[in-house]
């Protein structure tokens, strides 16, 4: 059993943010040369994955779950008796 649900959308800003250290910690440690304006594309790119992510497994788990709720439903109504009568 998983402790927490899975959030791709979080995952891929992560991952743009871990792909940017690396970039600029690599320029820094003299390894490669990476261009200064590369944080534009790079990020705006990431974060606009990350989004398109989110709402995609949003939308499934609103559907997953109204799937779910629908079939749950099947039951006899709860009982009119007790403070909840309708007069």
């Amino acid at each position: 059993m998983l402790l927490h649900e899975f959030r791709p959308g979080r995952l891929l800003a992560g991952a743009t943010a871990l792909t940017l250290a690396v970039l600029y910690g690599g320029d820094a440690a003299g390894a490669w040369v990476t261009p200064w304006y590369l944080v534009f594309p790079v990020t705006c790119g990431g974060l606009a994955l990350a989004g398109l992510a989110a709402l995609v497994a949003y939308r499934l788990r609103r559907r997953r779950s109204a799937i779910s709720a629908s079939s749950e439903n099947t039951d006899a109504p709860a009982s009119t008796s007790g403070s909840q009568a309708i007069r």
